[in-house]
């Protein structure tokens, strides 16, 4: 009997979780769709963590994550991510290989996905094949074509690989626009973690890692872009110390061990990819300064320039010394708060 209890605590604790979450009243999700490098760093998996946090507090609607690397781990890792935190159901599109470049890059991700404990992988899987997920652009029309006019937003903190083949896609069972139209019409903001505004010089990675794609995306995005530069998270650092004391609530957390296992401890890391998440949470909270509005390019070696223009679509992030602390102190009681499924 105590057997069979074990085998069915799980299924017990979701269903409460997601009753839990059905009860939750006054509050009008954001609809997000999360694109992400998974795997290359870790602020990546913290920033999924940070959305996760939200989903329980019922102050978002996570539509779908988009890997935009051709890599197995990375699709497995956000797998496991998803289905620790009791959302195994979130759709995943995946970058298809021949698309356009080859993304490929490993470090955590590869590293918890092959953990072990007696002999049997340490952390449970949702999806049985990664090779049948969709193609991102296509899972993107499938969700798109479903949502309100000007509901949705796109928080990218990965390449632009993906958001470049959505805007090049044609008619099809979903809907009858192009890319280009279905964005127009159906999203709100893109959210991006790219760039660098401090440096005429710098080519930020997730510009770099596909310039092409990103001048595409930032010239021809029809909605709004706000833009979280690489000078801004470089400033604000996930301690070491709440990796180590902050999670005593669970022995095995896919999260702790990708931190652990991404550089040699202690190291307190850069939190870029956070601030993009934050951005679209608290738009108006007294976290970020603003640029005026303008236009951003890329040019040919991948350094991102900015011009204003007061009819222009795009703005960038940035902040002050107090803000970093106070933006440092919100991530860590974000991060670090006992999933809901846990409580």
């Amino acid at each position: 009997m105590k057997k069979l209890f074990l085998i069915l605590l799980p299924i017990f604790i979701f269903t409460a979780c997601l009753s839990d979450r059905k009860e939750k009243t006054g509050i009008t999700p954001i609809s997000i769709i999360f694109e992400t490098d998974m795997g290359n760093d870790i602020d990546d998996a913290l920033a999924l963590d940070m959305l996760h946090k939200y989903s329980d507090e019922g102050k978002i609607n996570l539509l779908g994550v988009m890997s935009n690397k051709d890599f197995r781990y990375s699709l497995e890792y956000i797998d496991i991510l998803n289905t620790f935190y009791g959302y195994p159901d979130i759709p995943l599109g995946i970058f298809k290989k021949g698309d356009t470049l080859n993304m490929r890059g490993s470090n955590y991700d590869s590293r918890v996905c092959r953990m072990e404990e007696d002999g049997n992988p340490k952390y449970k899987r949702t999806i049985t094949d990664y090779e049948s997920l969709p193609a991102a652009s296509k899972l993107y029309r499938k969700l798109l074509s479903k949502q309100p006019d000007n509901s949705v937003t796109i928080i990218s903190t990965g390449f632009s690989t993906n958001l470049a083949l959505l805007l090049n896609t044609t008619a099809d069972e979903y809907s009858p626009l192009s890319g280009h139209e279905l964005v127009a019409q159906k999203v709100k903001l893109l959210s991006a973690m790219a760039g660098s505004f401090n440096r005429d010089d710098y080519s930020e990675y997730n510009v770099w890692m596909d310039i092409n794609s990103a001048k595409e995306v930032f010239e021809q995005w029809p909605t709004e872009i706000v833009f979280s530069p690489y000078e801004l998270g470089e400033k604000i650092l996930y301690p070491a110390t709440s990796i180590e004391n902050d999670f005593n609530w669970t022995k095995n957390n896919p999260l702790t061990d990708g931190y652990r296992s991404y550089m040699r401890m202690p190291y307190d890391r850069p939190t870029w990819d956070l601030t993009s998440v934050l951005y679209v949470m608290e738009p108006d909270g007294d976290f970020f300064n603003k640029s005026p509005r303008g236009d951003v390019t890329i040019d040919e070696k991948g350094v991102s320039h900015f011009s204003e223009n007061e009819l222009g679509k795009h703005i960038y992030l940035m902040t002050d010394s107090v803000q970093q602390e106070r933006i440092l102190n919100y991530f860590i009681d974000k991060v670090t708060k006992i999933p809901l499924c846990y409580q």
